[in-house]
């Protein structure tokens, strides 16, 4: 299995969330190279930050979807939902020993990460761009970055 990598067609062209999914493939990537080395520690430490930040990012792109109205936040709330029981329900078998549950978890992550990002991800990307592109909500963007990512 090998690491992920970026690519162009993963950006949504919203600066601010590409960021925050290129920070996820990050911890997806230093999860990956911890389970190489299997290292029971440090998989689950990367696995905590990375449900961390995988909710916080949620978090704010769920509020930017509302910021621009977005007709199918609550449809799409509902995918982040299902995923976090996904993650803890892989988590709770990696606390109990189940050390194969590393190795679906990072398959898991890469392919529900690109298929969310082209697919679920790209259903908001028009509304989310005319409210930062008008501007009008600029406050509340960077009120949000800084209150969820400090």
């Amino acid at each position: 299995m090998s690491r992920l990598q970026w690519t162009a067609d993963l950006d949504t062209g919203i600066e601010v969330i590409d960021s925050q999914h290129r920070s996820i493939v990050d911890y997806i990537n230093r999860l990956h190279d911890a389970v190489e080395k299997r290292n029971r520690e440090e998989i689950a430490s990367v696995f905590d930050e990375l449900v961390d930040y995988t909710a916080t990012h949620f978090s704010f792109e769920e509020g930017l979807q509302e910021q621009a109205g977005y007709p199918y936040r609550a449809a799409h709330q509902r995918v982040h939902q299902v995923f976090i029981k996904k993650l803890d329900e892989h988590k709770r078998r990696f606390e109990q020993g189940d050390m194969s549950v590393a190795y679906q978890l990072i398959d898991m992550l890469r392919n529900w990460l690109v298929g969310h990002i082209k697919n679920d991800d790209a259903d908001y990307v028009e509304s989310v761009r005319k409210v930062i592109d008008s501007g009008e909500n600029n406050g509340w963007i960077s009120r949000s970055l800084k209150r969820l990512f400090g």
